[in-house]
């Protein structure tokens, strides 16, 4: 069933958004959507030649991750980074989420949800074991979302040791 879209540019497109790999030519909007999401954090900074650098190593070895995209047409307003990892405990393959990013202008529609049914889906097809996220600790907004969608906290707490060269 086709609906009437709005566009973050404000154009109104007649097409069912839907959720699909992102290719290497998704890149450039890939990045917008990742300065957006960390000019916002206290953790990350917003640099885009490293975000563009990081979403291309997915991009070109998709043993790595995959990255899914909210597409409306040529126009891309959502994105989802998975990345592939081995847990012991788990006895096999586990998912690392990261990057679940729905632009401002299309919150609330129910989009975000749509992203993860899709990870959810691809992780039982691919047999993956566990799908694993960090959320920001101040945003009760985004707990909120996951916890809705059966994601729960964990005992665990992530701990990080920045590497710098030199």
């Amino acid at each position: 069933m086709n609906e009437l879209t709005p566009s973050a540019t404000g154009t109104t497109s007649l097409e069912s958004p839907k959720v699909e790999p992102a290719t290497i030519e998704d890149l450039p909007a890939l990045v917008e959507l990742t300065m957006g999401l960390f000019s916002g954090s206290d953790d990350f900074i917003a640099d885009q030649v490293a975000q563009e650098r990081g979403l291309a190593l997915i991009l070109e070895q998709p043993s790595r991750g995959r990255i899914f995209v909210l597409r409306n047409g040529s126009e891309i307003f959502g994105m989802v980074n998975l990345l592939f990892t081995i847990s012991t405990a788990m006895g096999g393959f586990v998912i690392q989420m990261e990057d679940v990013i729905v632009h401002p202008d299309h919150r609330g529609q129910g989009f975000g949800t749509k992203l993860l049914e899709h990870v959810i889906e691809f992780a039982n097809l691919k047999d993956f074991k566990r799908i694993t996220l960090l959320t920001d600790k101040i945003s009760a907004e985004s707990q909120n979302f996951f916890r809705k969608h059966d994601f729960e906290y964990s005992n665990m707490i992530p701990m990080r040791r920045i590497i710098t060269p030199g």
